[in-house]
């Protein structure tokens, strides 16, 4: 897939990008609404891609069992429609029409319009937003059938609705398109302690989410919080678990860019756009991130930060 830049009153809002889908794979990226509705605008080609956008509700006039006797119809397929139903896990509401459906429900059914797509590629916006948990396990199920024949995209603002399904994960923002480095938390331990060690140079900050181990670059992290006993790691609105302390992570970040603003906050000097005078003795510092983020700064630390920034 080929994707074309974008320019609005001069800021550039989607980045030129190439993204490689292999055969049988599920891929997401992680954007905001703005982007996907981007992204979404150069697939026209409607005979290679099936897109589903967020929300999108149609036949709500027609009960269940009518909307997926007609899909097998008009796609020709020839499923058998009481094995295909309890294969949807559609039985217990087969003679409800899906405008009376819960909301969960009633997205769930829409989104089976991609089991039924001929196109060679399905993609999907936030398809797991609106739905509970027992729908999100029945779409997961039925993504992983459909992967093994069609490639799969999923745009969404939520990571963990991208690590349900996806194979390969990327961000989409202001800084550019690239690849999240997402392993299973199973993996060889021996193996993380040793890329830990003080012997070798820190090229990932090792975070935690739902099991999996989520490895960022320096340069992605906005910065790094110190709340509660935790340590959460700032990137793109979104924060994630460390295991690291915030001294230990100082020490390693420090010829990234980074710098301990205050006791609890370890800022990406990258990041820093403005310096905010509250009053004599407070102050902060505002990041250009999506989110605006605001993070305190010592007062003690204020001429060491001015020297670092040469100002």
């Amino acid at each position: 897939m080929q994707f074309e830049p974008i320019y609005q009153n001069g800021k550039l809002l989607l980045p030129k990008f190439e993204l490689q889908m292999n055969p049988n794979e599920s891929t997401g990226i992680i954007t905001d609404l703005k982007r996907k509705q981007l992204v979404i605008n150069q697939l026209s080609d409607r005979s290679r891609y099936f897109v589903l956008r967020a929300g999108q509700n149609e036949y709500l006039h027609l009960t269940v069992t009518e909307l997926i006797t007609f899909l097998l119809q008009v796609t020709e397929r020839k499923d058998r429609l009481d094995p295909l139903m309890d294969y949807l896990a559609l039985n217990e509401v087969r003679k409800v029409k899906v405008k009376k459906l819960p909301p969960s429900k009633r997205m769930y059914v829409t989104l089976l319009r991609a089991f039924f797509a001929y196109q060679p590629t399905i993609v999907l916006e936030e398809p797991y937003f609106y739905l509970e948990e027992e729908d999100r396990r029945h779409l997961k199920r039925i993504l992983e059938d459909l992967s093994q024949e069609k490639s799969i995209l999923i745009l969404t603002s939520n990571l963990e609705d991208a690590m349900i399904s996806c194979d390969e994960i990327y961000r989409l923002n202001e800084f550019g398109f690239h690849p999240l480095d997402i392993r299973d938390s199973g993996e060889d331990k021996q193996g993380i302690k040793e890329h830990d060690s003080p012997n070798i140079t820190l090229q990932k900050i090792s975070t935690k989410r739902n099991e999996k181990v989520i490895l960022f670059d320096p340069p992605e992290v906005d910065y790094i919080e110190s709340l509660d006993g935790s340590i959460l790691v700032h990137v793109d609105g979104e924060n994630y678990v460390c295991v690291s302390t915030l001294t230990d992570l100082e020490l390693r970040l420090t010829h990234f860019g980074f710098f301990r603003c205050h006791r609890s906050y370890l800022v990406n000097l990258q990041k820093v756009r403005e310096i905010i005078t509250w009053t004599k003795n407070s102050y902060s510092l505002r990041l250009n991130t999506g989110k605006d983020a605001v993070v305190p700064l010592s007062r003690s630390k204020l001429q060491e930060l001015k020297a670092l920034l040469h100002i």
